[in-house]
């Protein structure tokens, strides 16, 4: 069997990239799919009290299980199943369960910091930044952490002010640079969404003649 296809999208948060990878994953029909999302990644910081978990920079990629992550990425490109771990951003700690991922024939990949790691980079086949103004983000940053995360919007404010705003000038918006395609509005551009599910299509039977 040919290797499978891998498709990172990458943004800044509140960007859409989510949405678009939802999309583009329910628009390959004659494929399966293999969804995963960078941010279940972070390393543990169960051992650490609860109020220095808070502090950390959640947004540099020092904070992610980067060797994990391309572990995982490779096995499923090898076409072997994994178990992606499960993280609690409620009580920034990694769950005990994990989800079982099959094998597919697409692997759609999603994270702020994808495009950031050499590594990663090199096992990606299409790359999309999904881009979207920085008070859009904003607003979609607040409206999450405050209805999923439960967390104060003092706090929501004070933390994309001195890490996630910062770090995404240092690394998110930089990255930019490698991806294949760029994508405004995010998930509101079913035109984009429509072009590279037909490309990702393209490449498939390319591989299967």
């Amino acid at each position: 069997m040919s290797r499978p296809l891998v498709v990172g999208i990458a943004g800044g948060t509140g960007s859409g990239k989510s949405t678009v990878a939802r999309k583009v994953a329910e628009a390959l029909r004659k494929a399966s799919v293999a969804f995963i999302d960078m941010d279940a990644y972070y390393h543990n910081y169960a051992h650490l009290p609860v109020d220095e978990r808070r502090r950390l920079n959640w947004d540099h990629p020092d904070r992610l299980d980067i060797d994990m992550f391309v572990r995982h990425l490779e096995q499923l490109r090898a076409r072997e199943p994994i178990d992606k771990p499960v993280y609690d951003f409620v009580t920034h700690t990694r769950a005990p369960e994990t989800i079982h991922v099959p094998a597919a024939d697409v692997i759609v990949v999603d994270g702020i910091l994808l495009f950031t790691d050499a590594r990663l980079r090199a096992l990606l086949d299409v790359k999309v930044f999904v881009d979207a103004d920085a008070d859009i983000r904003l607003a979609r940053r607040i409206r999450r952490d405050m209805g999923k995360r439960g967390r104060p919007l003092p706090e929501i404010l004070e933390q994309y002010l001195t890490t996630v705003r910062p770090m995404h000038l240092q690394f998110v918006e930089p990255s930019k640079r490698y991806a294949d395609v760029i994508v405004p509005e995010g998930g509101h551009n079913p035109v984009a969404i429509e072009m590279i599910a037909a490309q990702v299509h393209r490449r498939l039977e390319n591989r299967a003649s």
